[in-house]
């Protein structure tokens, strides 16, 4: 329902309904995002659910300001930089090439699987973890799962909350464990950072093999521009739940301290507009949309981007085909349960 809503407003740059705003511009967005003081822990914002997805926990970068804000960003700096994620390739880019083997022998590969094993790799490379990656996608998965169920519209669901606290637990018992700490910050980048990748990096193949893409994958020149346009169009977090803190306008619309507002990242980012193309793809300014923009843009941005581009790179000699796909009804983010490819014609 909420996004048929959604899709029947995205003609008007930003649309009222009631205490809430639904912020379909690109122009608009950006002024929500960067002029707009915006209140980090106010009920069904992402730094809400943040919270309570780590059993209350306080600091986890979404619901954050200020000096504390930008001190966790500079800690995180160094491992998503350039030099960062170059090191992280080094770990995946062999992992990729022994996941992606079957296919050249006639078998089939599992995208869902392999994005957890990738993602999981990353966060436990970041945070110096010793723990089983896949067991630290689970539980980073479980954890946001648990978290966004508590945070549907409707009458509470019995078990919602004791169901996100323990979910919380294990996973950060299991970052513990391993010689990561106890921080809600690394739990939240387990969360961030396995969720963003499992609901994108699936879709993104998905959508490259529907289009008939995989000429541009192959090439090393379009390979950069075209992941940044499957990000654009799949937009993996597509909507920014956010709350005004104090007053001000959007698009022009008087945005009052109190306002709910929900930050449409695909429409922001022209998704609904074009697709896909390496040869024309959309500027910069606006493709990066997804991933936010001003001072709480994702971090992890150009870890998504090299992400995406190594696997594309990967599966493209293959030109691979989706045999089997089944969607993810409980995830916290779209995305799909199970995603399987084959290798397609020369």
């Amino acid at each position: 329902m909420l996004f048929a809503l959604l899709a029947a407003t995205r003609g008007c740059g930003v649309r009222r309904i009631g205490r809430t705003l639904l912020v379909h511009d690109a122009g608009a967005y950006r002024e929500a995002l960067t002029r707009i003081p915006l209140d980090r822990t106010a009920a069904g914002t992402t730094g809400a659910a943040a919270r309570e997805a780590l059993a209350g926990a306080g600091g986890v970068l979404f619901d954050q300001e200020g000096s504390g804000h930008r001190a966790d960003r500079r800690d995180l700096a160094d491992g998503l930089g350039a030099a960062g994620v170059e090191r992280l390739r080094a770990l995946w880019r062999p992992l990729l090439a022994e996941r992606l083997a079957p296919l050249g022998r006639g078998g089939e590969v599992d995208l869902v699987a392999l994005a957890a094993e990738v993602s999981g790799s990353a966060v436990c490379a970041l945070l110096g973890c010793g723990a089983d990656p896949s067991a630290v996608a689970r539980a980073a998965a479980a954890a946001a799962a648990a978290s966004v169920r508590g945070h549907l519209p409707g009458p509470p669901r019995p078990g919602a909350r004791a169901a996100a606290a323990r979910t919380s637990r294990e996973l950060r018992e299991l970052l513990a464990g391993s010689g990561a700490g106890d921080g809600a910050l690394a739990a939240m980048l387990a969360v961030a950072a396995v969720n963003t990748t499992v609901a994108a990096l699936p879709r993104a193949v998905a959508w490259c093999a529907d289009a008939g893409l995989w000429g541009q994958a192959g090439d090393p020149e379009l390979l950069p521009r075209l992941a940044d346009e499957l990000l654009r169009v799949t937009a993996a977090s597509p909507v920014l739940p956010r709350a005004a803190a104090a007053d001000g306008t959007a698009g022009g619309c008087p945005v009052r301290a109190g306002d709910r507002l929900v930050l449409v990242a695909r429409h922001a980012a022209g998704a609904h507009r074009r697709g896909p193309d390496a040869l024309d793809p959309a500027p910069p300014a606006e493709a990066h949309l997804v991933f936010g923009a001003g001072p709480h843009a994702c971090p992890g941005a150009r870890l998504a981007r090299a992400q995406l581009a190594d696997v594309l790179a990967g599966l493209a000699p293959y030109r691979p085909v989706v045999v089997r796909a089944r969607a993810d009804r409980r995830a916290a983010l779209p995305g799909w349960r199970v995603l399987t490819v084959r290798a397609g014609a020369a």
